[in-house]
């Protein structure tokens, strides 16, 4: 993803027409999760430059798991809370440990964005209190794991495909059950929550092509409370 505001602007102006998987509707996925097909599709730009500004004070990295290997995707946070990785494990932390400072505040687009789809999908006065965003280029992919550091286990996962599309796997409660395989598209929403809050996910590794809005590479938001249960934590 490019970093220069001006070329963004210039880029994210191009004509482009999805492929036919995109058009809209609700597809059901499991107890408790969705498919939103194009639900974020209108707020693509203002979403993508908001994405630039929060990678401007807190830049992209690949974060280390344990056993010091490097995870194939670039992440960043915004929010009350980030998600962190290291050889120490996983973790929801205020500060940045790159920068030593506050993750950049959530932008109200993001806000409204998460609360919208979660109400959508059947999870009325969802607030995020984190928002994880991966940068995923040719050859980056995510393994099957679940979502579970988060203290508010009954608030819904929230996620938001932009740029290049990727092939999402959907699984279950058990990493042995086979996942489903579905094309995500740029504006695609998954929400899961309830009996599938803790169904294992991951998305395959990303093929090569070019995006006129991202250029090479996919930006995935995923949307979470990781903080108190049924509250809303200040950005």
């Amino acid at each position: 993803m490019k970093t220069s505001t001006r070329e963004h602007q210039q880029t994210w102006q191009l004509p482009f027409e999805e492929e036919p998987v995109s058009q809209s509707g609700t597809e059901f996925l499991a107890e408790g999760a969705v498919l939103l097909r194009r639900f974020a599709k209108a707020e693509e730009i203002p979403l993508l430059e908001a994405v630039s500004r929060i990678a401007e004070a807190a830049p992209f990295r690949h974060m280390s798991v344990r056993g010091g290997f490097k995870m194939s995707v670039a992440m960043t946070n915004c929010g009350h809370l980030g998600w962190v990785s290291d050889e120490n494990g996983y973790r929801y932390d205020s500060i940045d440990p790159v920068s030593g400072q506050r993750w950049p505040a959530m932008p109200s687009l993001f806000d409204q964005l998460a609360a919208s789809a979660a109400a959508t999908a059947g999870f009325p006065d969802f607030h995020t209190d984190a928002c994880l965003i991966n940068r995923y280029l040719p050859g980056a992919q995510m393994g099957l794991h679940q979502d579970k550091n988060e203290i508010d286990m009954e608030a819904p996962i929230v996620s938001v495909s932009l740029g290049l599309p990727a092939t999402f796997l959907f699984g279950g409660l058990r990493r042995s059950i086979t996942p489903q395989r579905m094309r995500l598209v740029s504006g695609d929403v998954v929400v899961w929550g309830g009996p599938a809050r803790l169904a294992y996910h991951g998305v395959a590794k990303l093929a090569a092509g070019h995006h006129p809005l991202t250029g090479e590479s996919r930006i995935n938001l995923t949307f979470r409370r990781a903080g108190q249960p049924n509250s809303k934590q200040p950005a």
